[in-house]
């Protein structure tokens, strides 16, 4: 039992599916709304990070410059543990500017391609918005043209019951005068 309770206790609800059909379409704007501000943000977050990049980029070219002159002015010193140790800050600084490279071109991949996710949300946005209007639409008509026709279910019904009082009256009518000519009456006109 503690089990079962515990399972039930897990287990999340499912979100209630909203009875108003607009209600439907504005939960699922809202909702892709939402994720769209997600990425914008995103894409937002990696475009800040590729200005990082870039300036890291040229810093690390810029170091290698550097470390370049001074190793050239080494070799000509005969400096051999200064050459060799520049040597070892051009490898690093080498490996550095590779990586940024890498992560720069990820960078600017997954921001392009966030911006067009985001662009593709957006599209979808407006067509739903456009949809959720004639949605609108359709439903007033279709509840103008329900009353309508629930007006004229009721003029049919009362119509019937006029129609059925008039054939009960004639009935009557009709059962009076058998009822007359068993009991040797003449009706009158």
């Amino acid at each position: 039992m503690l089990f079962d309770w515990l399972r039930k206790k897990k287990t999340p609800k499912k979100p209630e599916r909203p009875k108003d059909p607009l209600a439907a379409f504005d939960q699922l704007i809202e909702d892709l709304e939402r994720q769209g501000a997600e990425i914008r943000k995103s894409a937002a977050t990696l475009l800040a990070l590729r200005g990082d990049l870039a300036r890291s980029e040229a810093r690390y070219v810029k170091r290698l410059e550097e470390l370049a002159k001074r190793r050239a002015q080494a070799d000509e010193q005969g400096d051999a543990k200064i050459s060799a140790t520049l040597e070892r800050d051009r490898l690093q600084a080498e490996s550095l500017l590779n990586t940024t490279r890498e992560s720069l071109n990820r960078a600017e991949q997954d921001g392009k391609l966030l911006l067009e996710a985001a662009a593709d949300l957006g599209s979808r946005v407006a067509e739903l918005r456009v949809e959720r209007e004639s949605a609108s639409a359709r439903l007033a008509v279709g509840g103008l043209v329900s009353t309508a026709l629930q007006e004229q279910v009721e003029r049919f019904e009362k119509v019937l019951a006029v129609d059925a009082a008039r054939d009960e009256v004639e009935r009557a009518h009709a059962l009076a005068d058998i009822y007359r000519e068993e009991r040797g009456e003449t009706v009158k006109p």
